[in-house]
C-alpha cells in the first residue's frame, strides 16, 4: 500500500512540473495577447457629434471593456501583443458618448504601419 501511495505521489508531482514547464516555456517563447481584433481600418467612418452607438456597434461589435469618464459611458476596442523578443503590436479605440449615446470624442493609438 505504501508503494501505492508513494508512486502516485511521483506521478502526481512529475505530472504538476511537466505542466508547468509547458506554462513556463510558452511564456518565454514570446507571445502574450491581451484583448480582441477589432476593425481599425473602419474608425474613419465615426463621426463626432452625429454617430450613434448603435452605428458604433454596428462598426466595431462588442467593446473590450466599458467604462464611465465625466460621468459618461466610455467603450473601448483594443489588441495588445506583447513578445518578450521582437516588437510589441497595439491598436486602441476609445469612443466617449454624450448623453443620447452620440459619440462626443474619441481617440485611436496603433503601433502597426
Amino acid at each position: 500500500m505504501k508503494k501505492s501511495i508513494h508512486r502516485s505521489f511521483k506521478l502526481a508531482r512529475l505530472s504538476s512540473l511537466l505542466l508547468l514547464s509547458g506554462i513556463f516555456s510558452t511564456q518565454l517563447s514570446g507571445c502574450f495577447t491581451v484583448g480582441q481584433e477589432f476593425a481599425a481600418h473602419r474608425v474613419n467612418e465615426i463621426k463626432v457629434g452625429q454617430t450613434r452607438r448603435q452605428e458604433i456597434s454596428e462598426l466595431f461589435g462588442t467593446p473590450w471593456r466599458t467604462g464611465m469618464e465625466d460621468g459618461r459611458p466610455t467603450w473601448t476596442y483594443g489588441i495588445y501583443k506583447y513578445a518578450l523578443f521582437g516588437g510589441n503590436d497595439s491598436q486602441d479605440l476609445l469612443i466617449r458618448f454624450d448623453p443620447q449615446g452620440i459619440v462626443r470624442s474619441y481617440t485611436f493609438n496603433s503601433t502597426r504601419k
